[in-house]
C-alpha cells in the first residue's frame, strides 16, 4: 500500500506540474495577443513653453518669443555671501588628547566637528567657550574651520 500511495503522490505533482505550464503558456499568448507595437510617434514627449510635458508637438507656425538675457533673473544668493558671514557658536565638548571636538552653533544648534589644526593658534580652546568660525564641506560632513574666540554673550 505504500507504493501505490506513492505513486499517486508522484502522478498528482506531475499534474500539478503540467497544469501550471499550461496557465503559464496561456499568459504568454495572451500578452502577445494583447501587446502594442509602439512605434516612434507614440513613445514622443514634448515640452511646452511653461515647462510642462505634452504629447502634442509644438506648432512650427507660431512665433517664437524672443527673451532678452537682462531679463532673466536668478533667485539664489551668490555663494561668496553665503562664506563671508562668520558663524557663532560654543564648544560642546573637546578632547585635548585626541586633538577635536564639536561646536554647536548658535541659532540652529547643529552640531560640526573641528580639529586643533583648524583653530587659532594663540587661543587655548576649552568646552563651553564662545567661538566664531566657518564651515567646510567634507567627506565625512561639514566641519569647523578658522575657529577664533568670539565675545561671550
Amino acid at each position: 500500500m505504500g507504493r501505490s500511495q506513492q505513486t499517486f503522490n508522484k502522478l498528482e505533482k506531475d499534474k500539478k506540474k503540467k497544469k501550471k505550464r499550461e496557465e503559464k503558456l496561456a499568459k504568454k499568448e495572451e500578452q502577445k495577443k494583447n501587446r502594442v507595437k509602439g512605434d516612434l510617434e507614440n513613445m514622443m514627449a514634448y515640452v511646452d513653453e511653461f515647462g510642462n510635458i505634452t504629447s502634442t508637438p509644438p506648432d512650427p507656425d507660431k512665433p517664437k518669443e524672443k527673451i532678452k538675457l537682462e531679463d532673466i533673473q536668478i533667485s539664489t544668493s551668490r555663494q561668496e555671501d553665503i562664506e563671508e558671514q562668520k558663524r557663532q557658536g560654543r564648544v560642546d565638548y573637546y578632547n585635548p588628547d585626541k586633538k577635536f571636538g564639536f561646536i554647536i552653533e548658535k541659532g540652529s544648534r547643529e552640531r560640526y566637528f573641528f580639529h586643533i589644526s583648524d583653530v587659532d593658534e594663540e587661543y587655548n580652546i576649552q568646552e563651553k567657550d564662545f567661538v566664531s568660525f566657518d564651515l567646510k564641506d567634507t567627506p565625512r560632513g561639514r566641519s569647523c574651520i578658522d575657529i577664533t574666540k568670539a565675545p561671550k554673550e
